[in-house]
């Protein structure tokens, strides 16, 4: 008798787990919420019962691109943005760009916006769009270069004042207070992505008078020192995305977290995991074993030929002064 309560006991014990995770399932299936302008991402919370609990419904949008209503008092309301500490970062986050290489025009509105954004003149843009060509026989295209991220930097481990650095969501910065300008970063670096300030920034003297930011990275620019591209952490840190992203025409740039396994140019949303494996996403010298948080979709089925764009630096930066002025 017992024994027949014991395995009673163990049956109902196994169907309410069955229940639990049937719940989880179908609240992971409805995690992906479309949040404008954001690459926020919703998670679905279960009650006590594993239940929701009644009330108004929302509108979500799941992993297929359907819209679906959901109970509002199941949805886990994201908090407003906490200020975190910009050389840990975001606890677990691990922010991640895709850049579509098939879309890419370069029209430079990317570049553009970073340059504006970052007070940044002249050669020393953060953001670089080059012509590639893998063989003369092969279409050329154009392929926009930032910093990488890597989560194995070997600019970190090279620099002997700790200047430069990687926080735990996986953003690599640069403390302009630190830098020795001894540029030992720049040599280790594979990408050549940073640069160097070698006489006084041409920058506004209200932002040059500016103290040192390290959530508004390159602001102000110092002489001696070295900047680079820094996903725009300030923007992040207020629930946005990086300025290359949003000032993209043709929704070249794709950002997100790697964790929630979600990017987006703000217009579309995509499972990182999936558009990586449909596109046959690559990273930049990934034998280098630097590990980039920057990933590449490969420039096919491009639905425009390719255009000359602007290639020259001069034409585009008198442009670029044409539209501040």
């Amino acid at each position: 008798m017992a024994r027949e309560k014991e395995i009673a006991r163990s049956d109902n014990a196994s169907d309410k787990n069955k229940q639990r995770r049937a719940f989880i399932d179908k609240s992971m299936k409805l995690g992906l919420a479309a949040v404008a302008g954001t690459f926020g991402v919703t998670r679905l919370i279960e009650s006590a019962e594993g239940k929701a609990i009644p009330g108004e419904s929302v509108e979500l949008m799941t992993t297929d691109g359907k819209l679906v209503k959901v109970d509002q008092r199941s949805v886990e309301k994201i908090p407003e943005a906490e200020h975190v500490n910009p050389r840990e970062g975001f606890a677990h986050r691990k922010f991640v760009m895709v850049i579509d290489l098939a879309r890419c025009k370069n029209a430079r509105k990317c570049q553009s916006s970073c340059n504006k954004n970052h007070y940044i003149t002249g050669p020393n843009a953060w953001l670089k769009v080059y012509k590639m060509q893998n063989s003369e026989e092969e279409s050329p295209y154009w392929q926009p270069t930032t910093c990488q991220h890597c989560d194995k930097p070997p600019c970190v481990k090279v620099c002997p004042v700790d200047a430069t650095f990687k926080r735990r969501d996986g953003i690599v910065l640069i403390d302009n207070d630190r830098c020795i300008g001894c540029r030992f970063c720049m040599a280790a670096c594979p990408y050549s992505t940073r640069v160097f300030n070698w006489g006084e920034p041409d920058q506004p003297e209200e932002i040059a008078a500016l103290p040192n930011d390290l959530d508004y990275g390159g602001v102000p620019a110092e002489k001696g020192t070295v900047d680079k591209c820094d996903f725009c952490p300030h923007m992040i840190d207020k629930g946005k995305l990086p300025h290359c992203v949003t000032a993209c025409p043709n929704g070249v740039f794709f950002f997100g977290d790697q964790y929630e396994d979600t990017v987006t140019n703000g217009d579309e949303t995509y499972r990182l995991s999936e558009l990586l494996e449909e596109k046959s996403g690559y990273r930049l010298m990934e034998e280098l074993g630097t590990k980039p948080s920057v990933y590449y979709l490969p420039p096919k089925d491009r639905l425009q030929e390719f255009e000359k764009g602007l290639d020259n630096y001069d034409e585009f930066n008198s442009v670029e002064k044409e539209e501040k002025s």
